[in-house]
């Protein structure tokens, strides 16, 4: 063998040790507690496999991907993925490399938040969890939303809240006792103090809108009029009287409402449903002619006479001349409030707001009793005299004075 083919031989034999033999100089050096960069090149259901450049691969332990609990390692992190992770265990004599990804996130999360907490920047998360008392979302730790700060009004189930992507503020932090607290509330209350002040801007007294109706209390409803909530008074919510807003509306219900009063230092907004309606004698204008007779109930009994309702806020007045076709000395005694009557349109005037009205001409008048002749009969009664040559008669003492006076006369002539 020539010496040119023996060199070439023995060079051959070094490169294939060169190869066989892992290059350490370039093995990156760590410990415990190191801060390393890997990629992730396997995922296993309760691990994942990183590479981060050193003599053999770490694990990350499903626990260790994330503060939150989680089912599988898919769900954390994926395949190709850049992570930044902390040594937390090495035995080069197991080859056992035991990394931690929550760590790192932890301890950048909460220097995050606490910016956040002071700045009042909003964040945006997934939730995670739905537990007890309200939800879990990771934000690099585990933040709790307690149930009071999910919404502006009160859920009862957050069971479809899984899955969404919630707008929050830091709320509470507290490292100690490793505590984040988040609000979704905070935002939505921020969300519509500025959308009410606009809307507010925009209205204007007379103004009508659509509206929904929000909730009831004993003194009105609370109805949405875009995003802002107006109260329409129990007193504004119809032109008949109303003993409970539920008669009138119920929750859900579109309406029409108009604008009463905006008081933006009060942060107050009165509306009116009733205004938004044609009035009572409006609608009644063309329903009422006189000499027609119609129901009625009885509203107000007074003195000189009762009210009647014949259509809802349309009220007449029965003088007490007309109740009853017998003399009455009050009202009372003929009627009650309440009372269903037929009465007569005596006249209508819807432009005064005002209706004269009566019973009595709805009933036919009793017969008037035959009355007596008290009086003594005459009798014509002739005078008696003792002469008996004297009439008093009409004819005879017409003869007699003419006789006697016509002798008379004959002496004259």
């Amino acid at each position: 063998m020539s010496e040119e083919t023996n060199v070439q031989s023995t060079e051959a034999v070094q490169e294939a040790a060169d190869t066989a033999t892992p290059d350490f100089a370039n093995v990156a050096v760590i410990k415990k507690g190191s801060v390393v960069s890997g990629k992730i090149v396997k995922i296993e259901d309760n691990q994942a496999i990183v590479d981060i450049g050193y003599k053999y691969d770490g694990v990350v332990p499903l626990k260790e991907l994330s503060s939150l609990q989680l089912e599988n390692a898919g769900s954390a992190v994926q395949v190709g993925q850049e992570v930044e992770l902390k040594v937390m265990e090495l035995n080069d004599a197991k080859e056992r490399l035991v990394l931690s990804k929550r760590v790192i996130d932890g301890a950048k999360a909460w220097d995050e938040l606490q910016a956040k907490l002071e700045s009042g920047e909003i964040i945006e998360a997934e939730v995670a969890e739905v537990v007890k008392g309200g939800l879990v979302v990771d934000v690099g730790l585990r933040g709790f939303i307690p149930a009071s700060m999910v919404e502006r009004h009160f859920v009862e189930d957050f069971s479809d809240y899984k899955g969404r992507t919630l707008r929050l503020k830091v709320k509470e932090l507290d490292r100690e006792k490793n505590k984040v607290v988040l609000s979704q509330k905070d935002v939505l209350d921020q969300d519509f103090e500025a959308n009410k002040q606009q809307v507010m801007a925009n209205l204007s007294v007379g103004q009508q809108l659509e509206g929904t109706v929000q909730r009831l209390t004993p003194f009105g409803a609370f109805v949405d009029i875009g995003g802002v909530d107006g109260l329409v008074h129990i007193s504004e919510m119809a032109w008949h009287h109303v003993k409970e807003p539920s008669e009138v509306v119920k929750e859900g219900d579109k309406v029409t409402v108009q604008v009463l009063k905006v008081d933006p230092a009060a942060d107050r907004i009165s509306l009116s449903i009733r205004a938004a309606q044609p009035g009572p004698w409006q609608q009644a204008a063309g329903q009422f002619a006189p000499n027609t007779i119609v129901s009625g109930t009885v509203k107000r009994l007074v003195s000189f006479g009762a009210f009647v309702e014949i259509a809802p806020g349309v009220e007449g007045l029965v003088h007490i001349s007309q109740i009853a076709h017998r003399h009455i000395g009050t009202p009372h005694e003929v009627l009650k409030e309440g009372q269903e009557v037929q009465v007569k349109i005596l006249d209508f005037n819807p432009d005064e707001k005002r209706v004269s009205l009566s019973i009595k001409e709805t009933e036919e008048a009793p017969e008037q009793p035959a009355k007596a002749d008290k009086r003594p009969e005459r009798r014509e009664k002739q005078p008696q005299l003792q002469n008996e040559n004297v009439s008093l008669s009409n004819q005879s003492m017409s003869l007699t004075l003419g006789e006697r006076f016509g002798d008379k006369l004959s002496k004259f002539k």
